[in-house]
C-alpha cells in the first residue's frame, strides 16, 4: 500500500524553480556582452528569493521548514550506514539537507558580495560605496572567481545527487518538486498548503522584494 502526501507546498516549489533558472540568467548574462545590468537585476531576485526562503525556512509548510531537516551527527552517521528513518523518505535526507544549507550559504554570499562590487569599467553595486576601494575590490574578486566556481560546483553535485538517486535509488525527485506530492510506503504528516499558507507566503515574498529594491536603490 502507498500512500500519497503532499511534501512539498506550492510556495516551496516555486522558489525552487525560480531560483534555478535565475542561477542559469546569472550565468548567461555574466558571459556575454553588455549583460552587466540584467545581471545585476536577476542578482537583486536571488537574494529576494533567498530571504524569502530562510523566512519561509521557519514559517512554511512541515517538510519545507529547516526543523524538519536539521540533521543530529547520530542521525547522520546511521543515515550513511544504511539505516536511514522513515522521515529521511519524506523530505530532505541527511546529504540533500547539507546541499540545501551549503547552497543557500554559498548563493547568499554570492549574492550579498554582488551588492559591493566594483568591475572597474563603470557598474558599481549599490552597497559598494560603503566599504573602502580595497574591500570592495576584494569582494568583487571573491565574486567573479571563488563564489562563482562554488556555486558551479554545488550545482554539478546537486544535479549529480539528483541523477543519482532518481536512477540508482529508485527514488523520486524531480516529480514531487512539480505535483508537491510523493508516494510514500508509509503515512507521513502532509505539509500545509492551502489558501491561507500561499497567502502569507506572497506577503513575506513582497515585503522581500521591497526591502531588496529598497537595497539596490541605495547606490
Amino acid at each position: 500500500m502507498s500512500y500519497r502526501v503532499r511534501v512539498w507546498d506550492l510556495p516551496t516549489r516555486l522558489f525552487h524553480w525560480l531560483l534555478a533558472m535565475c542561477v542559469v540568467a546569472l550565468v548567461i548574462t555574466a558571459k556575454v556582452e553588455g549583460g552587466t545590468e540584467w545581471h545585476a537585476r536577476i542578482g537583486c531576485t536571488v537574494l529576494a528569493l533567498l530571504l524569502f526562503r530562510l523566512v519561509w525556512g521557519f514559517i512554511g509548510g512541515r517538510w519545507s521548514r529547516f526543523g524538519s531537516f536539521l540533521y543530529a551527527p547520530g542521525k547522520v552517521l546511521a543515515y550513511l550506514g544504511g539505516r536511514p528513518h522513515p522521515d529521511h523518505l519524506v523530505g530532505h535526507n541527511p546529504l540533500g539537507a547539507a546541499s540545501v544549507f551549503a547552497m543557500l550559504l554559498v548563493l547568499l554570499a554570492q549574492a550579498a558580495s554582488g551588492l559591493f562590487t566594483d568591475d572597474e569599467a563603470g557598474f558599481t553595486g549599490p552597497l559598494n560605496r560603503f566599504v573602502s576601494t580595497a574591500r570592495g575590490l576584494a569582494l568583487t574578486s571573491y565574486h567573479r572567481h571563488v563564489g562563482q566556481w562554488l556555486v558551479f560546483a554545488l550545482v554539478g553535485l546537486h544535479i549529480a545527487a539528483i541523477v543519482f538517486y532518481e536512477r540508482r535509488r529508485r527514488q523520486a525527485l524531480v516529480r514531487p518538486m512539480i505535483t508537491g506530492d510523493k508516494e510514500l510506503a508509509h503515512a507521513a504528516p502532509p505539509a500545509r498548503d492551502d489558501a491561507a499558507s500561499r497567502t502569507v507566503a506572497a506577503a513575506v515574498a513582497l515585503a522581500c522584494a521591497g526591502l531588496v529594491t529598497w537595497i539596490s536603490r541605495l547606490g
